[in-house]
């Protein structure tokens, strides 16, 4: 699926990655560095700050295999997820080689890679964090609907036919239906046809409720990944992590979007957080909806989360296999059980 393209020619990963992993790395005083890693990059954490770091990798869906791609890609980053956290995201920066090797942030020399800088939230206010000590409440989820209804209203619509929508999400759930019928990763067979086809049946049988959804102009350019963890339930709200690399994944009903929170959250054990997310949104934005649609949208997006959940098992050398398969069921569960409720 990817590999990583830059090796450890000089400088490499390995150099840069150990350079961020010290303190004394930063030009703003820190008593100590976590280092985070994902499949895509590298997050230093500092006492204050986030620097987040791309990995050298080219997938079918992103490039960062090249200095100029990080840059942009980077640049990228700044700018769509300002839309939602000014505060938080702050610059790009380089990471500097000076003619003795030496690196720096920022200062003389050569760039070599390009860091997002981030201002550190307190994980104690992220939802995840939140859902987990069930200390959320009414006004913190007004605060996010309102939030959400503002940035929903003033990014731009996406001009699309009502078939070429329908026929986007067709080809999600195909894609989903594919990728999680590999034989290597021995999900059940009846089970993923059976899910897939009822999203499809819906799909079909309730054309008109996708195509009205179009016609309101209600496709937009949104965050394009609403999950728990980027959400950090401050006083002022604020969203992180928009998902910059493809525009395309961008692209989504923001219905799509909050049901898709809504899915989160009740995975991590508050399905009640989707009732109250929808009506206050409903409230702060004008927006109204048939009720089956918020769970077809909930059932897709949990089928695309086992996908991406499971196929880490090709990739994926830092959690045993034992978690990806056990995630992946679980979003199958919800799959399933909200079609069902799609249908009624």
């Amino acid at each position: 699926m990817g590999a990583e393209v830059e090796r450890q020619a000089s400088p490499g990963l390995a150099d840069k990655v150990a350079f961020l992993d010290q303190p004394g790395s930063y030009p703003d005083p820190t008593t100590r560095v976590d280092a985070l890693e994902t499949h895509m990059s590298w997050v230093f954490l500092t006492d204050a700050f986030a620097y987040k770091l791309k990995k050298p990798v080219r997938y079918d869906y992103l490039d960062f295999s090249t200095l100029e791609a990080r840059r942009l890609d980077c640049e990228e980053e700044l700018r769509l997820n300002r839309r939602l956290a000014a505060e938080v995201y702050l610059a790009v920066v380089p990471l500097m080689r000076a003619p003795d090797g030496t690196f720096g942030l920022g200062g003389q020399g050569q760039p070599v890679d390009w860091l997002v800088k981030m201002r550190r939230l307190p994980q104690e206010w992220m939802l995840d964090d939140l859902i987990r000590r069930h200390e959320l409440s009414d006004a913190d989820l007004h605060a996010l609907a309102r939030k959400l209804a503002a940035f929903y209203a003033g990014v731009a619509r996406e001009p699309m036919s009502a078939p070429a929508y329908r026929f986007r999400l067709a080809a999600q759930i195909a894609a989903n239906l594919r990728e999680l019928s590999a034989a290597e990763f021995n999900l059940p067979a009846q089970r993923l046809v059976g899910i897939a086809e009822a999203q499809s049946a819906f799909l079909q049988r309730q054309s008109a409720l996708f195509d009205e959804r179009v016609v309101r102009g209600r496709i937009v350019e949104g965050h394009g990944d609403l999950r728990p963890e980027h959400v950090c339930l401050l006083p002022r709200p604020v969203v992180i992590d928009c998902l910059e690399f493809k525009r395309d994944f961008r692209i989504a009903d923001p219905l799509d979007e909050l049901s898709y929170l809504a899915m989160e959250c009740e995975r991590l054990g508050m399905p009640e957080i989707g009732p109250w997310l929808l009506s206050a949104y409903a409230e702060a934005s004008g927006d109204r909806w048939p009720a089956p649609l918020p769970h077809y949208y909930r059932s897709c997006r949990a089928s695309l989360r086992a996908r991406l959940s499971i196929v880490h098992l090709r990739d994926d050398g830092r959690h045993p296999p034992e978690k990806w398969i056990r995630v992946a069921r679980e979003y199958l569960d919800l799959a399933e059980l909200h079609i069902e409720r799609a249908r009624g």
